[in-house]
């Protein structure tokens, strides 16, 4: 429903890019279980990165940050799994979630700022950053700008993402393309 980009798990309080303090650069994803489980997310994070390589720095170590004992339980048994399938230590770590810090507007939506117009759109619609920030269509189109999402799931949602004919079409030639 919503990504955000940022950092966590430090000690600083509001910590910036410049200023990060021992905080980790993290991601905070709000789903629907309806929708998608929590499993199929970690499913998708073992997926999407190596696990195997020791973090160099706290800034970008691997970490899943839970919310719940479910949770923690969940992500354990996925690392246990990734562990078994790679035969290798997995270095991620599994730590309670602590504040969430939003990173700099400009960190946001990194992949949908490089589609000018289509952004565009978006600022109209969402002239506050933190709507913008916050928009589940924002998050969507990011997402499929990303590599995430096929042509036919991007058809099935597009009439509902607030975009102009010509900026719909953009998007859909730009996910066919990749």
């Amino acid at each position: 429903m919503r990504t955000r980009v940022g950092y966590a798990g430090g000690k600083v309080q509001n910590p910036t890019y410049h200023q990060l303090g021992n905080h980790t650069e993290t991601l905070e994803i709000v789903f629907d279980p309806e929708i998608i489980s929590y499993d199929e997310l970690l499913d998708e994070f073992w997926r999407d990165h190596n696990p195997t390589t020791p973090a160099f720095s706290q800034q970008y170590k691997s970490v899943i940050f839970y919310h719940s004992e479910a949770q923690r339980e969940a992500a354990e048994q996925g690392k246990a799994r990734r562990e078994a399938q790679l035969g290798k230590t997995v270095y991620t770590e599994i730590l309670p979630a602590p504040v969430f810090w939003p990173a700099e507007d400009y960190h946001q939506k990194y992949m949908l700022r490089r589609f000018g117009p289509i952004a565009a759109e978006y600022y109209a619609i969402y002239p506050d950053a933190t709507e913008f920030r916050d928009s589940t269509a924002v998050a969507r189109v990011n997402g499929y700008l990303g590599g995430y999402g096929s042509s036919d799931d991007l058809n099935n949602e597009l009439s509902s993402l607030g975009l102009s004919p010509a900026a719909q079409q953009m998007l859909r030639d730009a996910v066919r393309g990749r």
